[in-house]
């Protein structure tokens, strides 16, 4: 069964920017951009997926 990936696009982009925004705020007042951009990002897209519903 495939999903439709555009209702899944639909509920996970916003998750990805806003972790991509707290990911590069943190990094940049740790110093550390790396690790925290890409912590925001697997957040963001973790807390993402779990919003689409599932049928």
């Amino acid at each position: 069964m495939k999903k439709n990936t555009k209702a899944v696009d639909k509920r996970v982009v916003p998750y990805l920017s806003v972790g991509m925004m707290i990911g590069l705020l943190i990094g940049s007042l740790t110093d550390n951009l790396g690790l925290w951009l890409s912590l925001g990002l697997a957040i963001g897209a973790s807390l993402g997926y779990t919003r689409v519903e599932k049928k």
